[in-house]
């Protein structure tokens, strides 16, 4: 990701202030560049990288910064720069598999104000908002929402309803979404394309609903982690192929490594029961029970049909946990 110094984005994508019932600017300055660096061995390096990018956003005045969750797991230094500049350290609180949030404290003065949260359950398709990078104006986009529906991962993830906007930002890893009120819809993850009835290529940024924070939020800063069933993971990228669930990859030293999983073979059912889609396949994983269960997998590989069983495991056991500065 280029730092906020080598890249402004067309001045047709920027917001304006006489567009928005709120200060824009004062609500774009709740929105800092977070810097990460993991270490070499950490587990998520291989997929992640050591060095990462993104941006968070202020919700609270004593430094609390949320973030999504992707950049900050796993690491040992974390660094915050506001839009004016101002560089602080910060300190990994917690990050969320279920949700993809991350919490990192500043460990000084930001001097910026803290974003409100508001609903984004009342935010309909077709909403004005503004997809935030650390910048303002500049380096943000006015945008609508177009989608709001299931999204599923090949990392072993899904969320009920995902917030889709676009145009896409693109630096969108850690980004705000503002609604009409000048507060926090969510925060954005991903960026994807979706083919539209004309053939045309439209990009979207994928963005999780800041509703799913406060029922895990005391849990976050209390525990390090939500207080829920930690779910079963298998460690393994899967992907939708053909109406087909197709295993791209396994993670290295994960379950599904350990039990022989390959690249390319395809699941067709989880404990007996076909699957039809990647959300419904690890879905049916989760519904097992709690990490630790046994997972039953039918599996097509080079025109012959088995069984293998995989005794799941919990994710964050593989992970380093943050140590503060």
């Amino acid at each position: 990701m280029a730092s906020p110094e080598d890249w402004t984005l067309p001045a047709n994508l920027q917001p304006k202030p006489g567009d928005y019932p709120y200060d824009l600017d004062r609500a774009l300055a709740s929105v800092v560049g977070l810097s990460a660096q993991a270490p070499p061995d950490a587990f998520t390096a291989e997929v992640l990288g050591t060095e990462r990018a993104g941006n968070g956003v202020l919700i609270r005045d004593d430094g609390l910064v949320l973030t999504i969750g992707y950049l900050i797991v796993e690491a040992e230094q974390v660094w915050l720069t506001t839009g004016t500049g101002r560089v602080v350290p910060g300190h990994v609180l917690a990050y969320d598999h279920v949700t993809g949030f991350g919490l990192v404290q500043a460990l000084g003065r930001l001097d910026i104000p803290a974003l409100p949260i508001g609903d984004s359950g009342r935010a309909p398709v077709g909403e004005r908002v503004v997809v935030a990078g650390v910048g303002g104006r500049p380096r943000s986009v006015a945008a609508r929402i177009v989608a709001r529906q299931e999204f599923a991962g090949y990392w072993e993830y899904v969320l009920d309803e995902a917030i889709f906007t676009a145009p896409a930002h693109p630096h969108w890893g850690g980004t705000a979404l503002i609604g009409p009120g000048g507060d926090l819809l969510g925060i954005g993850s991903l960026q994807l394309e979706h083919a539209t009835s004309t053939g045309d290529t439209l990009h979207l940024n994928m963005i999780v609903p800041i509703d799913l924070l406060e029922p895990i939020l005391d849990d976050f800063l209390t525990l390090g982690r939500p207080k829920r069933p930690t779910r079963p993971w298998l460690g393994l990228y899967a992907t939708e192929a053909e109406n087909k669930v197709v295993i791209m990859s396994t993670a290295t030293g994960g379950p599904a490594e350990q039990a022989g999983l390959e690249s390319g073979d395809v699941v067709l059912a989880v404990a007996g029961r076909a699957i039809g889609n990647l959300a419904s396949f690890f879905r049916r994983i989760w519904a097992l029970g709690e990490a630790g269960v046994e997972v039953p997998l039918t599996i097509h590989r080079g025109g012959k049909t088995f069984e293998v069983r995989i005794p799941s495991a919990d994710r964050a056991r593989f992970l380093k946990t943050p140590r503060l500065h």
